[in-house]
């Protein structure tokens, strides 16, 4: 995961099953950065989340899903964003508003 880190990768777990997901939490790092052999991985890159977590008992499994895909992606942006600060990667200025330019009508009478 250490050398991961320093890739534009970001990498989604989904834990299926009723198994203890310890490790996978650890493997997140939302609290501590994981390290490997004493090197502090740059940057956060896991997400995980347990799929249990978002089964609906009520039967309304479409809101269920929407919230698994939102937690899922959520740490997305950050994780680009700390992508492209740690290399000094900066956006291009926007491109100026587009302003649609309507033909003038002529009337012959």
């Amino acid at each position: 995961m250490e050398s991961a880190a320093k890739l534009p990768m970001s990498i989604i777990i989904v834990g299926v099953g009723q198994a203890e997901f310890d490790a996978m939490v650890e493997l997140d790092g939302d609290d501590i950065r994981i390290s490997s052999r004493g090197k502090i991985a740059e940057r956060d890159i896991v997400q995980f989340v347990p799929f249990r977590d978002y089964i609906d008992r009520t039967g309304n499994h479409v809101l269920s899903m929407a919230r698994l895909a939102k937690d899922v992606l959520a740490e997305i942006p950050d994780q680009f964003i700390s992508y492209m600060k740690g290399r000094g990667i900066k956006p291009n200025p926007a491109p100026p508003a587009y302003t649609p330019t309507c033909p003038t009508l002529q009337t012959q009478i």
